[in-house]
């Protein structure tokens, strides 16, 4: 395992053969603390590492003229708007944090603005999640880099260019970080979920690598496990009927549980590489009743020299290896056989 695929975050180590799994809350609270920690029990009992919010301060990092990606929300005129309604306070952040370590849960969020990044600090979180749209904005990056904190880089938007340009940065900074495949779609279609881009990234940064997955199922995170990624990170909901602009890209907790199943049975394979060899050989004694031994197809004298016709291929493989019937086509018997007898190479003048 190179040591460079393994991100610690806090006292934890994870890699391919512990994913890290994050069950991201985003938006989908609506703005309601009590849906909130609701989000933090589920993710929990589903059996995750970690969860995940966004920490958006509207005067930091908006204006009332930033345009809506979809106008969804009925009750906000303005995106302005909906996110001054998504913000909680500091005793708020600080209850949801408290909540998630008593769930054994990591408690994470992204910061928008410099102001969450100093909000975030006082509660103290493990580590930075930095949004995809962040990944230019090298001041924040920066602030962050500052803490000593692990950093996960969301990759959605950016071009090869400007992911190197941030890798190389946090390098000379000397920052602990993992890169992210995302693709900023809701939800993802298979055509553009970038599986490609999981390899690509652990040769071209020699570091951890994750996916966070907008596709609303389960398969591309089981896919990057295979591959063996470090960091899984879903969109998560309570219901495919519940409010929100990210639901058709989030897992149900039921099929989280599920996936989080599937990534530690993958994590166990990849911890437990097999040897082919070793394998076959501590079955011994059931390749003796699945494979095939010679037999005498026909009772046969003493000296007689054998034809193909005269030798059978029979279960159990206790006897000359089928794969040798060529090797005793042409040889005399020393004595007597008779016919279904299992042959054994005393049998035969060699």
């Amino acid at each position: 395992m190179s040591g460079s695929r393994v991100l610690q975050i806090s006292e934890r180590l994870f890699s391919k053969t512990n994913c890290m799994v994050i069950g991201e809350v985003a938006q989908a609270h609506d703005g309601s603390l009590g849906t909130a920690h609701a989000f933090i029990d589920a993710i929990a009992d589903a059996g995750a590492d970690a969860v995940k919010f966004q920490t958006h301060i509207a005067e930091a990092e908006s204006t009332p003229d930033e345009p809506w990606r979809v106008k969804f929300s009925p009750q906000d005129n303005t995106r302005y708007e909906y996110w001054k309604r998504m913000e909680f306070t500091l005793e708020q952040w600080q209850g949801l944090k408290s909540h998630a370590e008593e769930q054994s849960l990591l408690f994470l969020s992204s910061p928008f603005s410099n102001e969450a990044v100093e909000l975030l600090m006082r509660i103290g979180v493990p580590a930075w999640k930095v949004a995809s749209g962040e990944i230019p904005n090298i001041p924040l990056l920066d602030r962050m880099a500052d803490t000593g904190l692990p950093m996960l880089l969301s990759s959605g938007m950016s071009p090869l260019t400007e992911l190197d340009s941030a890798v190389e940065h946090l390098k000379e900074r000397q920052s602990s970080f993992a890169v992210m495949q995302c693709t900023s779609a809701y939800p993802c279609p298979p055509e553009q979920v970038g599986l490609n881009l999981i390899p690509l990234f652990m040769e071209r940064y020699d570091c951890a690598v994750g996916l966070s997955d907008h596709s609303g199922t389960i398969y591309p995170s089981l896919a990057s496990a295979a591959l063996g990624v470090t960091i899984l990170e879903v969109h998560v909901t309570l219901s495919q009927e519940s409010f929100g602009p990210d639901v058709s890209a989030s897992v149900t907790t039921a099929e989280l549980r599920q996936l989080i199943e599937g990534v530690r049975f993958i994590g166990e394979m990849h911890a437990n590489p097999v040897d082919k060899d070793l394998a076959a050989e501590e079955m011994a004694e059931m390749r003796s009743l699945f494979t095939k031994s010679l037999y005498a197809e026909q009772t046969l004298e003493e000296g007689e020299v054998l034809s193909e016709t005269d030798l059978a291929i029979r279960k159990p493989g206790t006897g000359i290896p089928a794969s040798r019937l060529a090797d005793f086509v042409g040889k005399r018997l020393r004595h007597p056989v008779k016919k279904g007898q299992l042959l054994l190479e005393d049998d035969f003048d060699l």
